[in-house]
């Protein structure tokens, strides 16, 4: 089986997910791509949470360019994309342009890719199974499955990773 390469949204969302990989004896190397979080200050405070969890585990990581204004860029074809609610089309643009990413660095290295998005019970798995098989060599993991969510609330408070209260959008931030 292929070394899996996976789209990591956050060492929270992550820490559930590698449990699961390590059970199943599965080789991956994190890949955090996250062009779509609305700050350099967020992407890095995410970033040092990601590397906190690689450093616990002993895992390998890659970290994609920031490139917050190619991601708006993209979505921007969306008619008032700043103005939708979240869970509609502007947050399937945004998973379509890091699955993106993800595959074309996946192909890059010869890897299988899947993503963490998919342990979050704000994200829907079918969607992102969807957006996901549109790009070659995507494995459709749902990682709530098995506890995934629990065990990341729990291993994320046991590591003392940051857990952000948004996805990382300027979009999706609420004061």
């Amino acid at each position: 089986m292929p070394r899996l390469l996976l789209h990591t949204c956050c060492a929270p969302c992550a820490s559930g997910c590698i449990e699961r990989l390590f059970a199943e004896e599965r080789e991956f190397t994190l890949y955090f791509s996250n062009s779509n979080i609305g700050t350099r200050e967020e992407f890095e405070k995410r970033l040092d949470a990601v590397c906190k969890l690689v450093s616990a585990f002993h895992l390998d990581l890659l970290v994609d360019d920031y490139d917050h204004e190619r991601w708006i860029e993209e979505i921007s074809r969306i008619e008032h994309y700043a103005d939708l609610p979240e869970r509609g089309i502007r947050c399937s643009a945004c998973f379509d342009f890091s699955l993106g990413r993800t595959a074309r660095k996946a192909s890059e290295l010869g890897m299988n890719f899947a993503t963490t998005l998919t342990v979050s019970p704000h994200k829907k798995s079918a969607l992102i199974f969807e957006i996901g098989n549109r790009h070659p060599h995507f494995e459709s993991y749902d990682f709530k499955k098995r506890d995934g969510f629990r065990r990341s609330l729990v291993l994320s408070r046991e590591l003392e990773l940051y857990r952000q209260n948004f996805c990382g959008c300027e979009f999706s931030y609420r004061a």
